[in-house]
């Protein structure tokens, strides 16, 4: 028989007969997942009787690991000011606020250790000692797999500075410091402060159009690292024009011109069939059309393509012939004089 002294011991420790007990309640997932390294918000809220205790009484709130004996045992985390936790989870195990009837749990920097099973505790003067063991929550930590994430405000336009940002989600703050660092052909000449924040502020230029760009995040104090890479999408204006020009199965690729309206002469044959191609180097691709001269505000082009087709050239067609290059960022032309 056990003595009538040790009942109260045995009830509050082990909790085997609190499901005896109406008016305690609790709800919590009983199952939670978190990256190694990562933070994690466990929602839960309880209740008990409200009158077995007094108004007067401080309420109080523990976490424990499953098994643990709640009269010796620390627990992982309290709200008594002066309950000792355990050293590993000190300071990563935080509860809310019992007040309002929360017993939500955010864990910081979890760590392998921290496996199992846990059940919740609370304390309201001589008459509240209630352990709820009947949904306990099983706490399952798995080796670290997140990728960073970056941000990018699209369209990124050549000239005009803009800002990027890595994030690693699941981190909080709180946890284990983490630092940044990007590189690729787009910022490696740019000030080391800048490419080691987690905010990077750079100009794109067309040449940094699809190269690559990475954030690499590692965590202080542990050889872990990650990163993710992308590829940079800058929109730029036509650039270095070209007129191809082919005849009697010849090509013949006139040299780039660089400046609006700069032009280049050509002479023909009488008869001769000829082949003009423009191209411009512009992200999105620039619309390319054929004129006569140069082109007006309305006038209406030989060719909406890239490709001007002249069958048999003559007297009529001697003059300038016009590729306009029109882009979001600005329109060039070149010109091509036939003699």
């Amino acid at each position: 028989m056990v003595p009538l002294l040790l009942l109260p011991l045995l009830w509050g420790a082990l909790g085997s007969l609190e499901q005896q007990h109406p008016g305690y309640e609790i709800e919590v997932q009983e199952s939670v997942t978190v990256q190694e390294g990562l933070c994690v918000h466990v929602p839960c809220s309880f209740s008990y009787p409200w009158s077995s205790w007094s108004s007067s009484s401080e309420l109080y709130t523990y976490w424990y690991r499953d098994g643990a004996n709640t009269n010796y045992s620390a627990p992982v985390v309290s709200t008594k000011w002066n309950k000792p936790v355990r050293r590993e989870t000190q300071g990563r195990f935080l509860l809310a606020d019992p007040t309002t009837n929360n017993c939500s749990l955010d864990i910081r920097d979890a760590r392998g250790s921290d496996r199992g099973r846990y059940f919740f505790r609370v304390e309201r003067g001589n008459s509240v000692k209630y352990n709820y063991v009947m949904k306990k929550l099983h706490l399952m930590v798995t080796a670290l797999t997140e990728k960073p994430h970056i941000r990018v405000r699209e369209p990124l336009e050549s000239g005009r500075p803009t800002r990027l940002a890595c994030s690693l989600p699941g981190a909080c703050e709180g946890g284990r410091p983490l630092t940044f660092s990007w590189t690729g052909a787009a910022v490696d000449s740019l000030d080391p402060k800048n490419r080691s924040s987690s905010v990077l502020t750079f100009t794109p230029r067309p040449r940094d159009h699809g190269t690559s760009l990475t954030c690499q995040v590692k965590r202080e104090g542990s050889q872990w690292t990650t990163q993710t890479t992308i590829r940079l999408n800058v929109s730029y204006a036509p650039q270095n024009l070209t007129i191809g020009v082919s005849f009697r199965n010849d090509p013949v690729i006139l040299p780039k011109v660089f400046k609006n309206l700069q032009t280049t002469s050509l002479s023909i044959l009488e008869g001769e069939a000829l082949r003009l191609r423009c191209e411009a180097d512009s992200n999105p691709p620039a619309e390319l059309s054929w004129f006569w001269g140069s082109p007006g505000l309305n006038a209406t082009p030989l060719s909406s393509t890239a490709i001007l087709e002249l069958p048999r050239v003559g007297p009529a067609q001697e003059g300038e012939f016009t590729c306009q290059a029109r882009h979001p960022l600005g329109s060039h032309s070149v010109s091509l004089i036939l003699s």
